[in-house]
């Protein structure tokens, strides 16, 4: 029998152009003289929620009455799913909006990462794999594929992608010239959008192959400096850990310079000196060691936030072109420790130890500034900021961050001679650290109770490290160490 209404719900995070999808879907219906009304509910702040569109089409006139629509989205009762973003498809099955033998489930693959997520002690990522089997089994069919990917790829937008992936679907009784009419009727970047909707529609007809997982190749060494440390690595460092070794000297050379990645290949190499087989200590080292030795401090914001290749990236994800001005405001809270940290060691060390600096001066950092990085003003100041790193190794940081890493290393080290397997989880309980601010003092903090109570086996230290990630208020450690 022939379906005269249906129901849409569409997921979409701030800026990816829900709205304009809604308006693209009930455009379409009425030219063909359907009924159509859309409502929204609002999420919160870009990144960290959603906006649930809800859109039913109906035909005018069904058995003599005039239908009545619904304002939102009811479980057990939609049709066709539209989700931007594969956590977005995750929660649309989560409040019940597919339904299997009913739903046309169609989601984006990607990830937008909630704020939840990053900011989690450890590993916070929601499980993408479950979420795409259950799309499966709770759908009548499930289209997924990258659609951020296929957006970049046609220079558009994902509404567009999205658009063209719900006209390939063929779950709406429209014709493709409707859709596409839509766009043109739009008048906005027709040409990229008609693009996106192409790239849309040969995806959901099975006609475009995902793309490509991520590559994560060996960085190959490009200075003459570069060269010599990848060669020694190389020479000195067992196969297994050359990887992660190469990528540690990649990032170290970005963050200081060659001499700390050389001090680096010395630190690690006195690691594998005690590893045994298959020398999964020095593998685990050089990972987490280069992780340590690149602390984040104010000089490593100052200067990620304004290098070329970030402000591209920010003008491509906003689709700017470029003859367009680009204004990029962030959130600055820099605290009284944080700059005392990146001055030479002892006048940092003696303000923070001088009760009477420390209260005259704390009222300058209790708050938080939007600051304008693409402006002249605050970006100098950065760049200036970011030109100091040539003299961390004089900072209070530094010297702080040094000795930890000899403690560290050296409990490493005197372990591995009778312990491998708890040498490794020895190396590994640094993920606990990370971050800066109150989210690195707390990782410090927990990694420093971990090492003082001794733990005697792998089993307890990762026991330990589990139970450190698992509250942010630190109870579930604090019960593991008093049952320890």
């Amino acid at each position: 029998m022939e379906q005269n209404r249906f129901s849409i719900a569409i997921l979409a995070l701030g800026g990816q152009g829900g709205g304009v999808l809604a308006d693209w879907i009930q455009h379409i219906a009425r030219e063909d003289g359907w009924l159509a009304q859309g409502t929204s509910v609002p999420g919160v702040a870009q990144r960290t929620g959603s906006t649930v569109y809800y859109v039913e089409l109906a035909k005018p006139d069904i058995g003599g009455r005039s239908p009545v629509m619904a304002q939102m989205p009811m479980p057990g009762d939609v049709d066709i799913v539209i989700a931007s973003e594969l956590m977005e498809t995750g929660r649309a099955l989560l409040r019940g909006f597919s339904t299997a033998g009913r739903t046309t489930l169609i989601g984006s693959t990607h990830r937008v990462y909630a704020m939840s997520e990053k900011t989690a002690m450890g590993d916070g990522r929601g499980n993408s794999d479950a979420i795409v089997k259950a799309a499966g089994e709770r759908s009548k069919r499930f289209i997924g594929f990258d659609m951020e990917a296929a957006a970049d790829g046609t220079n558009s937008v994902i509404s567009a992608v999205m658009f063209g992936a719900l006209a390939g679907s063929g779950a709406l009784p429209f014709a493709r010239d409707l859709y596409e009419k839509a766009i043109r009727d739009s008048g906005i970047a027709v040409a990229t959008n008609l693009a996106g909707f192409d790239a849309g529609w040969q995806a959901a007809q099975g006609v475009v192959a995902m793309p490509a997982a991520e590559s994560h190749a060996v960085p190959s060494a490009t200075t003459t400096a570069g060269k010599a440390l990848e060669v020694r690595a190389r020479a000195n460092l067992p196969e297994t850990a050359i990887p992660n070794a190469l990528h540690g000297i990649q990032r170290l050379m970005d963050y200081q310079d060659a001499a700390y990645a050389e001090l680096f290949l010395d630190r690690l190499e006195t690691v594998a000196a005690r590893d045994q087989s298959p020398f999964t200590l020095t593998a685990e080292a050089a990972r987490h060691l280069a992780l340590w030795m690149s602390y984040e401090d104010s000089i490593r914001v100052a200067d990620l936030k304004t290098r070329d290749t970030r402000i591209a990236r920010v003008r491509g994800e906003v689709k700017a072109s470029g003859a367009q001005l680009l204004t990029i405001t962030e959130f600055m809270h820099p605290r009284l420790r944080e700059i005392c940290e990146i001055l030479p060691a002892r006048l940092g060390r003696g303000i923070l130890e001088s009760e009477f600096l420390v209260r005259s001066t704390s009222g300058f950092f209790t708050s938080g500034r939007h600051v304008e990085t693409t402006s002249l003003r605050w970006f100098l100041l950065l760049r200036t900021l970011a030109g100091l790193r040539r003299w961390r190794p004089k900072s209070l940081r530094f010297a702080d961050e040094q000795a930890r890493i000899e403690t560290w290393l050296d409990r490493v080290r005197t372990t591995a001679a009778g312990d491998n397997a708890l040498a490794i989880e020895l190396v590994r309980c640094q993920r606990l650290i990370k971050g800066y601010g109150d989210t690195f003092e707390r990782g410090l903090g927990n990694f420093e109770r971990i090492m003082a109570a001794r733990p005697q086996s792998a089993e307890e230290v990762s026991r330990l490290c589990a139970a450190a990630l698992s509250d942010e208020g630190g109870q579930a450690l604090d019960e593991a160490l008093k049952a320890a």
